[in-house]
């Protein structure tokens, strides 16, 4: 009996101390459940935090990205559709400059294929940069002077300084521009069949002996002046023109621009409009050269790119003059900008420029009767508009804002001239 009360007290012993080992096994247990738990929220919140912070952080990122991709889906200016037989591919020599950026949005607005082709020599990329990575639009950084082989059915040829502070800077680079660059064009447009149009000018006419300037007049011309590599460059090419025409079969058009204003041009390019808009907003003497007497007819460069269109596309092959034949004076001129600028500059007089021309004004009765082409922006919501282009680009240099600027043109010998 004995023997069996001790098994019986081991006995409930063991059931106690399985009891209590179970107990505490299930407590582990618990214990590791929760120690689970804890860690896996832990980590949670801790992933949470972290993307939390990450996202605080590449949020700028992608705004910064957002922007980017606004700013490459461009919005470009309305292009009209034309049809394969209708669209031309067209090729603007000088494209980024004054006249041919603007050139260049009307060709791309009609709906044509444009092709830009500029040394950047007083031509900027800012004129034509709205326009880049349009399908209808390429840009190339090259010189007429080389070869350049491109498949076209037009090309206009506007390259060349126009302004007396750069083609005098550089009167050989002028010259070559105006000869080896025209030649190289005029080879191309005999290969590809293109026609040809040539941006002459009225300094073919020199200080005309004869006013108003007719197509008919041969002009009056120094062949050794300061300004013989700009107006001698113009009068042969027009030469080569012809001679292209003649032996070659070349279609050509001769374009004889005369004083042309309006936005894009050179802040410092030394044209009377530029220079007198700039003194009298800057409140700075407006220089006038000589007694002021000299007359210059200005035309808005809206009217100049219509006239050259209207000449690419008619069967005109003689020259024809395009050009404001509503003359002023060059006084006239200071004190009508001064009075629209609201400036108090005093007008300023300088010693006269040697060969400046006295009389400048343009007989377009040919492009009246065989274009149906005259100026039909008024002198002064022209010049208006040109002085807000100019007063906004003042602002940008004022506020520190990025403008590329135009190298100031050095003059070897002589003084800047009215044109």
């Amino acid at each position: 009996w004995t023997m069996m009360r001790v098994i019986w007290l081991i006995a409930g012993l063991n059931r106690r101390m399985m009891k209590i080992i179970l107990a505490l096994a299930l407590i582990a247990y618990i214990a590791s459940v929760w120690g689970t738990y804890t860690n896996m929220r832990s980590i949670q919140e801790g992933e949470v935090k972290i993307e939390q912070r990450i996202d605080e952080a590449v949020a700028p990122l992608r705004e910064k990205i957002r922007d980017l991709e606004q700013s490459l889906s461009q919005k470009y200016p309305p292009v009209k559709f034309l049809s394969e037989k209708d669209r031309k591919r067209i090729l603007i020599t000088g494209g980024a400059g004054f006249v041919g950026s603007h050139l260049t949005d009307k060709l791309m607005m009609d709906g044509h294929e444009v092709t830009v082709v500029d040394n950047f020599f007083t031509g900027r990329k800012r004129n034509v940069e709205h326009w880049i990575g349009h399908e209808n639009f390429e840009l190339i950084n090259h010189d007429v002077v080389e070869p350049l082989y491109i498949e076209v059915d037009q090309i206009y040829h506007l390259a060349s300084p126009a302004s007396p502070p750069n083609y005098m800077y550089n009167p050989i680079k002028t010259l070559k521009t105006n000869t080896i660059g025209t030649l190289n064009m005029l080879g191309l447009a005999k290969r590809v069949g293109a026609r040809l149009l040539l941006a002459s000018t009225s300094e073919v006419y020199g200080d005309p002996e004869e006013h108003p300037q007719n197509e008919e007049y041969w002009g009056h011309v120094n062949p050794i002046g300061p300004r013989a590599c700009y107006d001698e460059g113009k009068r042969v090419a027009e030469t080569m023109c012809y001679a292209y025409m003649k032996q070659e079969g070349v279609e050509v058009r001769v374009a004889r621009i005369f004083n042309t204003f309006g936005s894009r041009m050179h802040m410092n390019d030394g044209r009377v409009v530029s220079n007198f808009i700039l003194q009298a907003l800057q409140g700075e003497p407006l220089t006038v050269y000589g007694t002021g007497s000299q007359t210059r007819a200005f035309q808005y460069v809206s009217d100049l790119v219509n006239g050259l269109v209207l000449l690419m596309n008619s069967n005109i092959s003689s020259p024809v003059n395009l050009g404001n034949p509503e003359e002023h004076t060059i006084l006239e001129f200071a004190r009508l900008i001064k009075s629209l600028v609201v400036s108090r500059s005093q007008i300023q007089f300088l010693p006269e420029a040697q060969d400046d021309p006295q009389r400048r004004r343009p007989d377009i009765r040919k492009a009246k009767m065989m274009l149906g082409w005259e100026p039909v922006v008024p002198l002064e919501e022209g010049l208006n508009k040109t002085i807000q282009y100019f007063s906004r680009e003042l602002e940008h240099q004022a506020n520190n804002q990025y403008i590329p600027k135009p190298k100031a043109a050095r003059m070897k010998k002589g003084r800047p001239r009215h044109i």
